[in-house]
């Protein structure tokens, strides 16, 4: 049985990648994940205000004091020259990739350009196979089209392209006015990949502390069908590969992505309720689901009920929308 799958680039043992989570903090649990059988590992995210916070410490370490003493303006670095990024998170991808076997895929999340083109440059340097790119924007202000919001996400892939050579990933939400343009232009611009789709952790009000509080629910097996739609909608209409994330909880779940079209299946809330083992049952459900259907491989399968060669087309749009209403009333 032929499991292997093939993204950003990358040869992959099977299509099972477990996305950014606290699971890749350290080393010792990307050990562990790679001994369950993690085809690859994405790192958890730096943020965006991370690199900033760190840039703006050390401006303002480099400036202070230097009315006082002239001399000292030339003994830092300009900033654009300075090492900048939370260090940590560099040196944890040099010890993963002395560690362990497998790709390391690193994750940069934020809402605008700000530091990232930097820190990604020092990523790649620090050995990453890959980088993805999770962009979490909710825009609230109220001047600012759709049109703006668009081209801000365009423009973090351009300038993070621009000055790094690894196979660029970028992790969306699915709330664009038209997502089919979207990725078509993300495609455009060069993305390596599409991770479909980004979650939002949304706000909760503590009614006997009266605080906002985030609150975090995990994923159900739900969650997969906006993934499951977009992927099989985009299937061959993209160059870019396809992740499928969200919702993806067993051998089942994974085999439906695999056939709307996605390259890999990223998974996270199972492994965080259920042990990285997970990944050992889910494999092994795979290839026992793949040998009583006659498949050979994971190429065999994919993309097999994408919107391209789904007898009914239409059921990945609206018209299956009123037969489901139908049909529910009837039952």
């Amino acid at each position: 049985m032929d499991l292997s799958a093939r993204y950003l680039g990358l040869n992959l043992r099977t299509p099972l990648v477990p996305s950014a989570s606290p699971l890749s903090e350290d080393v010792d649990s990307i050990k562990r994940l790679e001994d369950a059988g993690a085809a690859a590992v994405v790192l958890h995210s730096v943020f965006e205000e991370q690199v900033r916070g760190e840039q703006e410490a050390v401006e303002y370490h480099r400036m202070y004091g230097t009315d006082s003493f002239p001399e000292a303006l030339s003994f830092f670095p300009e900033p654009a020259q300075f090492a900048t990024g939370p260090e940590e998170y560099l040196d944890k991808i040099r010890k993963a990739k002395e560690s362990v076997k497998i790709p390391i895929i690193g994750s940069l999340n934020g809402a605008a350009l700000g530091g990232w083109v930097d820190f990604a440059r020092q990523i790649e340097q620090a050995g990453a196979d890959a980088l993805e790119l999770n962009v979490y924007s909710v825009p609230t202000e109220m001047d600012r089209n759709g049109a703006e919001v668009e081209q801000s996400c365009i423009d973090i892939l351009k300038g993070v392209k621009s000055v790094v050579h690894l196979p660029v990933a970028i992790k969306l939400h699915p709330f664009f006015s038209n997502m089919a343009h979207m990725a078509k232009r993300l495609d455009r611009e060069g993305a390596d990949a599409l991770v479909l789709f980004n979650r939002f952790y949304q706000p909760d009000i503590d009614l006997e502390n009266l605080e906002v509080r985030p609150r975090i629910n995990l994923s159900t097996p739900q969650d997969m069908r906006l993934p499951l739609r977009w992927v099989a909608i985009l299937y061959s209409r993209v160059k870019a590969d396809l992740a499928a994330t969200s919702g993806i909880h067993s051998a089942q779940d994974v085999l439906k992505m695999l056939m709307a079209g996605a390259d890999v299946t990223m998974l996270c809330s199972v492994l965080l309720t259920r042990g990285v083992d997970a990944l050992r049952q889910i494999e092994t459900d795979m290839s026992n689901w793949m040998a009583e259907h006659d498949y050979q491989s994971v190429r065999q399968l994919q993309g097999s009920m994408s919107q391209k060669y789904c007898s009914d087309p239409a059921a990945f749009e609206r018209a299956q929308y009123m037969k489901t209403l139908m049909s529910y009333r009837r039952e």
